[in-house]
């Protein structure tokens, strides 16, 4: 008996990414809040290093800060929209760059006391 012949798989272009080449998703929001209460406050530096977002110099994204108030971070846009989230809940809060002054988040920092039980 003859072994079936194997039919090679359609190539893929480069820029369309594989399942196996697809980057896992750098952070969750319970992980980001987690990080920032257990700290006094976190420079946005020091999220990017932990959570391993690293980008271009350039990377700022926004996101509604509620009143119709734009703020911006040197996040990618996932981790921005649920910095976001944790801002208009009132868990965190945000120093923004005062020289010049523009609504960019430079650190963050808890709102409310961690629940230790």
């Amino acid at each position: 008996m003859s072994e079936p012949a194997l039919e090679a798989a359609p190539e893929r272009p480069e820029s369309e990414p594989t399942e196996s080449s697809a980057l896992p998703a750098a952070c969750t929001q319970a992980q980001l809040r987690r990080f920032i209460k257990s700290r006094p406050f976190v420079p946005l530096h020091e999220l990017r290093r932990r959570f391993g977002l690293n980008g271009s110099d350039d990377d700022v994204s926004g996101f509604d800060a509620g009143g119709g108030h734009t703020l911006y971070v040197g996040l990618p846009p996932r981790e921005a929209r649920m910095l976001g989230e944790l801002v208009v809940q009132g868990d965190v809060g945000y120093e923004l760059l005062l020289d010049p002054t523009s609504p960019l988040i430079i650190g963050v920092f808890p709102m409310r006391p961690v629940q230790r039980g």
